[in-house]
């Protein structure tokens, strides 16, 4: 007799088929495609072929990372993955428009289709659509994909201090439409009166891209309504073209004006939407819904930022996308909680640094109400190289890569823009950051991109300006910060002489930078903005972001990777309570202190209709408790394991939290993201040696149930970190362009003056300093191996030269605080022996000593 829970699971499989069905009969078939891949690491001669053998490979879901499980490394597997997936279809469907749509793969992409490459895509960052019509057959169809992460010369971004781990690790879908149909992200909606009415009213244009791939002309019609956010009908226009075959035909029309729409802002995100609905005659043959948002924004150059009308302050934060152990293969419901843990401490601007994001991120800044400033992936980094391993000159050093470099970053952009241009929270285009970070020999090539950029976002959305992110250099040559409509000053460029009050609408687009493990100290951290109470802001900039949001893999190393207020396992630190007590006024939990552990407690973000297509997962979160359940700072190592049920850890089917190891608990909690492919109820423990275990049951819903000792059990993943082979011990050089500080300065005489690569400007500490200093950020942690200053002419200088890690501690390393000779360079070199640590290099002078410095140059080598 079948009992209640078979009867469920067969209720389940039945509602799975129809809801299939029900898709497959759908006007647009639209089919997520994250589930159930096979996945090999390296490279594979004959994997694009049918006849090719996969049943040794690993069975994974999407979103993907060629380097799960990661936790921080600075390393990271670059080379060759490959991905393989057997696609049906039915007689009808063949003639039809037929499309593979991927939101991101890193970041060479060969698509294949029954042995066939039918599309290539080449960036890590933006996504692409692959027409597959003319290549697929009734019924059964491999879809291969080879995917590379080659750092390349000639390929966008050529640095930066991110990851850049391979793999397929956005969303892909399976898009059937008619042969005439809109095309992908073929729709621009604006409101191009309602800055001119202040909100009372305005039209809607849509742009609509048609595409004609039926073998003859044809006269289409498009009807494009205006869906109220209560799902009403408030206007509409329709217009009839012919479409010539083989062509793509823009439709272009405007509404009647809407009285008093409710308008997108923070406060209050309101959304519409406009439906596509394309007519043959009387027929509807293809349909697509837009959502976008009623607003108005102005950048200026004297009175800061406008919304609305409204003068708004923006309080910001720069966001990485990855996440503990899945990397950058999040899914959307993780970008839904990054998005709403920056909103709950009370920031209203997110810097998507430094590249563009996905598409789910943009729709969740839309839904809550965060504005967003999108970044294009041209990247600078400090103590580069020439060439190789994104740590490299941000613009070619060989003339050969140029025009595919340039080509290559123009594109980028492009995609950037066609595929975010509709969402409301976006107030900007960014073409770069710190791009500076380039041989000097090249930065006339970084000023011409940077112009035929910022050409390409006007001509492409004249509605929104284009900003020159990172742009706080160079200091006494040609200005790259002007280049665009708005500027971005980040870390020393909030207070440089030259970036006051610059004359163009600017913000302070990174400030903070300090490194700290969880939980830290409930401080903000301004760092750059202390000074003169910057953080308070300047009448003419339009807000500030701090760096950063949460912990990031870093190929510069954990001196970089822990500037977060939240740490890399989405749990915050003290100062993200610092933020929400500041900016919401919500008082801080009592801070855990250490006690007697009884306990283990675990949570979840959800428990209930949790998606089993990849776009969904939960945070689990375990904590240490006394007996009475007061929390606890005790760190005992503790175990999550999956005892029944389907689901996985990045790390497998259990995960072990060590307070000395990647896989971290600190402060007595640890957390760690789950998700499954299959529906069902997973249960999950937590274990800790001597304490009382805790249980948490977590229920998925989807097409495919999980059926014990049926579907494919997730294999363990054990962690190991990744080394880097072969690459031995870099000397690095920075000093050049690194963020520069000190207690005072002279008019024209700038900190910046002395890390400009020009011996002939310098910086001066204002007269009446008693205690001036000059100090420079390497933004590294490192081994230092030789010093290099200069004074801008031979004198008599008093002074300490000292290294510290966190700009607090300091270690002497070269003290003349009773010198009598004079002297114009110091050079002080370090054995492999003798060579201290540490990220920060100040010079202090004495009382009544010449206090100026022309020119710095600190050499080192990298540490984790």
């Amino acid at each position: 007799m079948m009992n209640m829970k078979q009867l469920f699971i067969i209720l389940l499989c039945i509602l799975g088929i129809v809801c299939h069905l029900k898709a497959s009969s759908s006007l647009r078939r639209v089919e997520n495609l994250n589930r159930e891949w096979r996945f090999a690491l390296d490279d594979y001669e004959q994997a694009s072929k049918p006849t090719f053998n996969d049943k040794d490979w690993e069975t994974v879901g999407l979103p993907h990372s060629f380097s799960i499980p990661y936790f921080m490394s600075k390393d990271f597997y670059v080379g060759y993955g490959w991905y393989r997936k057997q696609l049906d279809f039915n007689t009808e469907e063949i003639g039809k428009a037929i499309f593979l749509e991927f939101d991101g793969i890193f970041q060479e992409a060969e698509v294949f289709v029954n042995g066939k490459l039918v599309g290539t895509h080449v960036g890590g960052y933006t996504g692409f659509s692959v027409d597959i019509s003319n290549t697929i057959k009734a019924g059964q169809n491999l879809i291969a994909i080879r995917v590379n992460n080659l750092w390349k010369p000639n390929v966008a971004p050529r640095a930066g201090e991110h990851v850049f781990s391979g793999g397929i690790y956005r969303n892909v879908r399976l898009v059937v439409k008619s042969p005439v149909h809109i095309d992908w992200y073929g729709t621009f909606v604006t409101t191009p009166d309602l800055e001119k009415n202040q909100g009372r009213s305005s039209s809607v244009k849509v742009e609509t891209d048609i595409c004609n791939h039926s073998g003859k002309n044809g006269t289409y019609r498009l009807l494009t309504q205006v869906i109220a956010p209560d799902g009403k009908v408030v206007t509409s226009v329709e217009t009839e073209e012919v479409v010539k075959v083989g062509s793509s035909k823009k439709f272009s029309q405007k509404t009647e004006a809407l009285v008093n729409p409710l308008l997108w802002s923070p406060s209050a995100p309101a959304l519409y939407k406009v439906a596509s609905k394309l007519y043959q005659g009387k027929q509807l043959i293809d349909e697509y819904e837009t959502t976008f948002g009623f607003r108005w924004f102005e950048w200026t150059a004297d009175k800061g930022f406008f919304l609305n009308g409204q003068h708004h302050y923006f309080h910001g934060v720069n966001v990485h996308q990855d996440q503990a152990g899945w990397g950058d293969a999040v899914t959307e419901a993780a970008m839904q909680r990054d998005v709403a843990m920056m909103k709950e401490a009370g920031f209203d601007l997110i810097r998507g640094s430094h590249y563009p994001h996905a598409p789910a991120f943009s729709k969740a800044c839309d839904e809550q109400g965060m504005l967003f400033w999108s970044e294009a992936p041209f990247w600078g980094i400090g103590g580069f190289k020439p060439d190789g391993y994104w740590n490299s000159s941000a613009y070619p050093v060989n003339q050969a890569d140029e025009s595919d470099f340039e080509t290559s970053a123009l594109q980028q952009l492009e995609e950037m823009i066609r595929i975010h241009r509709n969402h409301p929270s976006i107030v900007v285009w960014s073409m770069c950051n710190e791009a500076f970070f380039s041989t000097p020999e090249v930065m006339s090539g970084v000023r011409r991109l940077l112009k035929r950029m910022v050409a390409l976002t006007h001509r492409l959305d004249p509605t929104r300006p284009a900003a020159i992110g990172g742009a706080q250099r160079p200091l006494g040559g040609e200005r790259i910060d002007k280049i665009g409509d708005v500027a971005g000053y980040n870390g020393d460029g909030a207070t440089q002489p030259d970036f006051q009050s610059p004359g163009i609408p600017s913000m302070v687009s990174e400030y903070g930078s300090t490194t700290t493990e969880r939980p830290g100290e409930y401080t903000p951290g301004w760092g750059d903005l202390k000074k003169d109470e910057g953080w308070k802001g300047r009448t003419w900039r339009s807000g500030q972001a701090i760096w950063c949001g949460f912990d990031h893999g870093s190929i510069a190393g954990s001196a970089l990777g822990k500037m977060g207020i939240v740490d890399y396992f989405r749990l915050p630190k003290q100062s993200w309570y610092w933020y929400r007590n500041e900016y919401r006024q919500v008082a801080p939990p009592e801070w855990a202190t250490e006690g007697t552990p009884a306990k283990l407690q675990l949570e979840a973000t959800r428990t209930e209709g949790i998606r089993t297509d990849g776009t969904d997962d939960v945070l689990l979160t375990v904590r240490v408790l006394d007996a009475s359940g007061q929390r606890l700072s005790n760190s005992p190592a503790v175990k999550m394991t999956l005892l029944s049920g389907p689901g996985e850890f990045p790390t497998g089917r259990s995960i072990l939290f060590e307070p000395d190891s990647d896989i971290r608990i600190l402060d007595g909690v640890a957390a760690i993201a789950f998700r499954s492919y299959y529906a069902g109820t997973a249960v999950i423990e937590a274990t800790s040696f001597g304490l009382e275990p805790a249980r948490i049951s977590l229920s998925f819903i989807g097409e495919e149930v999980y059926c014990k000792g049926v579907t494919p059990e997730t294999k363990e993943r054990p962690y190991k970190r990744y080394i880097r082979q072969n690459t031995g011990e870099e000397l690095l050089t920075f000093g050049p362009n690194n963020p520069t500080f000190a207690s005072s300065q002279i008019e024209g005489y700038g900190a910046g003056m002395a890390a400009d690569r020009d011996p002939k400007t310098s910086w001066r500490a204002a007269i009446g300093d008693t205690t001036p200093y000059w100090l420079l950020d390497t933004e590294k942690n490192l081994s230092l191996r030789k010093l290099d200053f200069c004074f801008p002419k031979k004198d008599v200088y008093r002074y300490v030269i000292e290294i510290s890690e966190d700009n607090r501690r300091w270690e002497t390393l070269l003290s003349k605080s009773k010198a009598s000779a004079q002297e114009q360079k110091i050079t002080q070199v370090f054995t492999d022996q003798e060579a201290p640590t540490g990220r920060f290099i100040r010079i202090r002078f004495m009382e009544g000593s010449p206090a100026a410095v022309s020119e710095v140059e600190v050499q080192g080598i990298m540490q984790e």
